[in-house]
């Protein structure tokens, strides 16, 4: 059933308060949702295929949710699916790229390993990081077809909108049984940790019905599901993706400092949205930060309350002062000689990063770096007293730097008045 036709919702107990975030989309069926997370502790699985080696803030969206109803008092079964990671779950488009199975092996321990921080592992109800490849590896095909296949009617698995976009373009054998495979790890989870809850992306909606539909055909249960709306940009475009792509929760991958940025720079239209699906500050204080982006939104105060509060739960305390450090350093407002080379370089690459072999004079680097179009604007500039190199302004049209002017042995930071600025890296 859907949400959309319920009363507004309380203060009072966790299903008001995921419904007030937005967070609940559909459900099987909401009283019996309600009693099991306002009534006691309750088993609860969501599941990541590992399709890349690193999770995006596409994923948050699950991840934030579990580690909520884990605060809650509830009890998380993290899937990383190293036997369904190897199947992929129907594309609208087109036949998934099967990835061979050391590959997927490889990006289960990592995405494992990347949940690690979100829940705990300790106290009664302590997280248990599972792999459904344990059950699924072990199945025979007779086995599957007579245990699992037998209780799937395939006008049912037919009627999936997905499957329903692939009939005419063809889809495999394969990717047709993904939801057999993820309606077994529902009934696996549920018959060996007593798991009575499975929740996911409103995609899934189809694939979860299908676990509590066999879970019930199996003479077993009841157990409930929901889901979360799919997460959207107000203009339309994918969430998490920027020019430079998608934005992953490895840091090496999507440096700490564009994590943080790609927070700050949210639209105020999707700001308010963005705090209800992945903050943990009270709604008390939520409603203070709408209503401050209201009424002062060149104030930013929700969005860097949602990029500092994102960053240090993704990359930790210490990474979100170094990002900060660089934020406030780069516009003239802190020291640039206390950030981290890495912290440093990363920045300078959001900012644009030129790559010389030699030092030009800083006429030359403004013209280089792109902050001037020409050696005379380049001069002109310098001599009304809008350059700055490290931070310290240029007033002779003549300038040069030399090797004790970089930072780390290697790095400039260039500005052009108070709010455009570029990095120069020199090679060797």
């Amino acid at each position: 059933m859907t949400d959309s036709s319920l009363p507004p919702p309380g203060r009072d107990s966790l299903t008001d308060d995921l419904r007030w975030r937005g967070l609940i989309q559909d459900s099987t069926d909401l009283d019996e949702l309600r009693t099991l997370l306002d009534g006691g502790v309750t088993a609860y699985y969501v599941g990541f295929d590992p399709t890349a080696s690193s999770l995006h803030v596409g994923h948050l969206m699950q991840v934030a949710t579990a580690r909520r109803l884990q605060l809650a008092g509830h009890r998380p079964l993290l899937l990383v699916g190293g036997a369904t990671g190897q199947i992929g779950d129907p594309k609208e488009s087109a036949e998934r790229t099967l990835n061979p199975p050391e590959v997927v092996a490889g990006w289960v321990a990592r995405i494992r390993d990347q949940l690690a921080p979100f829940v705990s592992y300790e106290g009664e109800n302590a997280a248990q990081l599972v792999n459904n490849l344990d059950w699924t590896g072990e199945m025979s095909v007779v086995e599957f077809l007579r245990d699992v296949g037998k209780h799937f009617p395939v006008n049912k698995m037919l009627a999936r909108e997905v499957v329903r976009a692939r009939l005419e373009s063809g889809i495999s054998f394969t990717e047709f049984s993904y939801q057999l495979l993820q309606a077994n790890d529902f009934f696996e989870l549920h018959r060996r940790h007593g798991c009575q809850l499975q929740f996911g992306g409103s995609d899934q909606w189809g694939n979860i019905t299908a676990g509590v539909d066999y879970i019930r055909r199996r003479g077993a249960g009841p157990v409930q599901a929901f889901t979360t709306p799919l997460v959207t940009k107000s203009d339309g475009t994918k969430f998490g993706k920027t020019e430079g792509g998608a934005i992953w929760l490895d840091p090496e991958m999507t440096s700490p400092y564009a994590f943080y940025q790609f927070w700050v720079n949210v639209e105020d239209r999707d700001v308010s949205r963005y705090l209800r699906y992945f903050s943990f500050r009270s709604r008390e204080e939520l409603e203070a930060l709408e209503k401050e982006t209201a009424e002062r939104p060149a104030a930013r105060a929700a969005q860097r309350a949602l990029a500092e509060e994102l960053t240090t739960l993704v990359h930790g305390e210490r990474e979100m002062a170094q990002v900060v450090a660089a934020s406030q350093a780069l516009f003239g407002r802190g020291s640039l000689d206390d950030l981290a080379p890495a912290t440093l370089r990363a920045a300078l690459s959001e900012a644009g990063l030129v790559h010389l072999d030699e030092l030009p004079d800083v006429a030359g680097l403004l013209r280089d770096s792109g902050l001037v179009p020409s050696l005379k604007e380049a001069r002109r500039v310098i001599a009304e007293g809008g350059a700055y190199v490290n931070n310290t302004r240029v007033t002779e049209t003549d300038a040069t730097v030399g090797p004790g002017d970089l930072l780390h042995g290697r790095y400039l930071v260039l500005r052009r008045g108070k709010r455009s600025f570029a990095g120069v890296e020199l090679r060797g």
